[in-house]
């Protein structure tokens, strides 16, 4: 009986100093993992075993549909992120774009209206206060806050008192928004 005893203990001694040696692998070689298709083996006579069986069969159908759906959803989100990262990509192109086409209209604007102020210095008075009088009194007052103040003066000195009123009213107004 004790030479039984001793080999046994040997035995058990061997296979864990193997589990420690082998680690993970020898754990997974021993733990027991159930077959969807044995789980019933010997239980069908047993309903309590066979519902659970069906219950844990159904839950997971329902957790590989669960991920199926998820992972769906995971790849819709990064078509979507990577649309979104594209469509905001052409949006900044776009508006820098615009910024672009804007300065440059403004420069041709503001080139325009340089031309067309030395155009008024280097009219007579009079001649300029008849083209000004017909103008909307927004630009004609705009014409004028940009002549030299020598001009401008002559100019609105031939202009009906009424209209140049108006006019200078414009042009303070201009001044005090800083237009």
């Amino acid at each position: 009986m004790p030479d039984r005893i001793f080999w046994t203990g040997g035995a058990i001694a061997l296979v864990a100093a193997l589990a420690i040696a082998q680690g993970d692998r020898l754990a997974r070689l021993l733990t027991a993992e159930a077959a969807p298709t044995g789980l019933l083996d010997g239980c069908t006579d047993v309903p309590e075993a066979v519902a659970l069986a069906e219950t844990l069969r159904l839950r997971g159908i329902a957790v590989d549909r669960a991920l199926a759906d998820l992972a769906r959803r995971k790849e819709e989100i990064a078509a979507a992120e990577a649309q979104i990262v594209s469509r905001l990509t052409a949006l900044k192109k776009a508006k820098a774009a615009l910024g672009e086409t804007r300065a440059g209209r403004d420069a041709g604007r503001n080139e325009g209206i340089e031309r067309l102020i030395a155009v008024y210095d280097a009219m007579k008075p009079a001649e300029a206060a008849t083209i000004i009088a017909t103008l909307p009194p927004d630009f004609a007052a705009e014409i004028l806050t940009r002549v030299q103040p020598d001009a401008g003066a002559r100019i609105i000195s031939q202009i009906d008192p009424g209209q140049a009123a108006v006019l200078t009213a414009h042009m303070g107004a201009r001044r005090l928004t800083g237009d």
